[in-house]
């Protein structure tokens, strides 16, 4: 199947979600842990770890200490909008779809 460049960009940011997802996960399960305990954890390499780590901390999801990474009361918060964001998005995905088919 040929790659949609259309659909590239919003496949690289479901990836990257869900990497976010995993680390906030992992965090709240091992709090705290530092770049190298996660990407050993996480199967993942350092530079995306950090990079992760960034935009987590920027969203106040996360706040580092001198141990590591340790998530924040927004952490919850943040996991159940997102949850409902996603019930949306599916909804929006089940429409486009939809009328992709019908272009048929």
């Amino acid at each position: 199947m040929a790659k949609i460049t259309l659909m590239a960009s919003i496949n690289d940011e479901l990836e990257l979600l869900e990497r976010h997802i995993k680390m906030l996960r992992t965090l709240r399960e091992n709090e705290p842990m530092g770049i190298i305990r996660l990407s050993e954890h996480l199967k993942i390499p350092q530079h995306k770890i950090r990079y992760s780590l960034r935009m987590l901390e920027k969203e106040a999801l996360i706040k580092p200490t001198p141990e590591g990474a340790m998530t924040t009361p927004e952490a919850e918060r943040f996991i159940f909008e997102l949850d409902e964001a996603i019930a949306d998005a599916i909804a929006h995905l089940k429409r486009i779809r939809r009328a992709v088919r019908e272009s048929l």
